[in-house]
């Protein structure tokens, strides 16, 4: 089992920056990799940012604005956004892919919002 907690959510004005967090726990031997996604109410959740060892991707609406970096002493991975846009505004989860036994994990949600 992993458990995932992410914070860094909140209000922002467009054209700002946030950092969220995504600290796992459990068994984290497992962890292949971990990605972000975010859902806008009435749209479906999609895939934001993704890390793998040291690959990453990233959605085309997000690239060259969003960095996801991973810290492994402290089993956390970080997604940074800088020029934020109202269009961003989506509660965002971390996910981690485990292959031991095979099985995806989300954390709780956080709300980042990005209005003047």
């Amino acid at each position: 089992q992993v458990q995932l907690v992410e914070s860094g959510g909140g209000l922002v004005q467009p054209g700002g920056s946030l950092r969220l967090s995504c600290a796992a726990s459990g068994s984290i031997f497992s962890i292949a990799a971990m990605g972000w996604y975010r859902q806008a109410p009435g749209k479906q959740r999609e895939l934001v940012a993704q890390i793998s060892g040291s690959i990453t991707y990233y959605a085309d609406s997000v690239k060259g604005r969003f960095t996801i970096s991973r810290d492994n002493a402290k089993n956390t991975v970080y997604l940074q956004m800088n020029s934020l846009k109202p269009e961003d505004t989506a509660v965002y989860y971390c996910k981690a892919v485990s292959t031991v036994p095979r099985s995806d994990y989300w954390g709780q949600g956080t709300q980042v919002t990005v209005s003047s």
